[in-house]
């Protein structure tokens, strides 16, 4: 299961944000080897067309999607040098697939700031410079490494891994984030299993006041090259406190679509380059998450390693076909079921039946 870790200075929200999420935890019976400790939670995507499509097939039961995120300690100032915890914190950073950076621009006497004052770009330059030091060291000791490996020409198929190190190490000195440094092909394979901190995808939580939140006009004080979110955490908490008709009421009266938390959930599904295929039927309706561009039997394979490996083909209908069309019957009777092959690329929201070999 891929995991989300959540990161920030002292006192910016970052655990009350990760206290309103565990709320939304799914059972964690339906996901096999998913042991849960007390700073991770497995958190369902909201995903409306579950309860569709359950409903069309008097399923049972529903089962989401889900992602794993975790509460990684405050970080400070000096960290990359071991300040606080920072060696842990980092370690437990470089494990995660992806950040959730959550910054504080609500004002309030009452929370002290770390720092004595409320300035999110400083914030988020604070934690960002640790990542990238942090990196540093790492990148410089491999730039070090390969030179030794190739001098007088030798091992000059390290060449992609070390162009790529060298545009890593010119970056971070700089300061600069390795995830916006532009690699080739070539050099994206050779360096595919080097962990950075800095190279993880990153959305940033911007902890606003409740004025702010209900405002419906926001200006990120992050600048255009940050994804970043406004949520009021002190909202989304009181949320999570709430039965589902409360909280779908609270909502309403706020003039919200969604909840801030449905809202970074679906962020970092999308960060992470994931999308939804979805089987349906008495028994269960229920959500399956694979990369996008990944193909048909891989996509068996989500199911049962053995679907893949026995993978005839796939029957197919996307999901606005199937409930426009009344479900399978209405589907294939339009022409609207897809019979597709090993070479398929399923897509978001394929509404899927796997047919396997013995």
């Amino acid at each position: 299961m891929l995991n989300v870790g959540i990161v920030g200075l002292p006192n910016v929200g970052k655990s009350t944000l990760f206290t309103a999420l565990t709320k939304k935890q799914v059972d964690c019976a339906n996901f096999p080897f998913c042991t849960i400790e007390p700073n991770v939670g497995v958190v369902e995507v909201p995903d409306a067309r579950l309860k569709v499509l359950s409903d069309m097939s008097n399923s049972t039961k529903i089962i989401p999607t889900a992602i794993e995120f975790v509460d990684i300690a405050g970080l400070v100032k000096g960290a990359h040098k071991g300040e606080g915890l920072g060696n842990k914190f980092l370690a437990n950073i470089r494990e995660t697939d992806m950040i959730v950076h959550v910054v504080r621009q609500f004002i309030n006497d009452d929370v002290t700031h770390v720092d004595g004052s409320v300035d999110p770009l400083r914030d988020v330059e604070v934690i960002e410079l640790e990542l990238a030091m942090a990196d540093l060291a790492t990148v410089e000791k491999m730039r070090d490494n390969l030179a030794n490996k190739m001098k007088g020409g030798k091992n000059a198929d390290l060449a992609p891994q070390a162009s790529a190190i060298e545009k890593w190490f010119t970056a971070l000195t700089a300061g600069q984030l390795a995830f916006g440094v532009e690699l080739t092909d070539e050099e994206k394979v050779a360096v595919q299993g080097i962990m950075l901190l800095t190279n993880k995808p990153i959305l940033y939580v911007v902890n606003v006041s409740e004025d702010v939140a209900t405002s419906g006009t926001w200006t990120s004080p992050l600048g255009p090259n940050r994804l970043a979110i406004p949520i009021s955490i002190k909202i989304e908490a009181e949320l999570a406190g709430m039965s589902t008709d409360d909280a779908a009421m609270m909502l309403q009266e706020l003039g919200f679509k969604e909840s801030g938390l449905d809202s970074v959930i679906r962020e970092c599904y999308k960060l992470l380059n994931l999308i939804t295929f979805i089987t349906t039927g008495e028994v269960e309706t229920r959500a399956w998450t694979i990369h996008t561009g990944t193909k048909a039997p891989q996509a068996a394979g989500v199911i049962h390693t053995d679907f893949e490996k026995n993978f005839i083909r796939a029957e197919v209908i996307s999901y606005s076909d199937y409930v426009t069309l009344g479900g399978e019957a209405g589907a294939r009777d339009a022409g609207k079921l897809r019979i597709e092959g090993k070479d398929y690329v399923m897509q978001d929201g394929d509404v899927c039946h796997f047919r396997i070999g013995g």
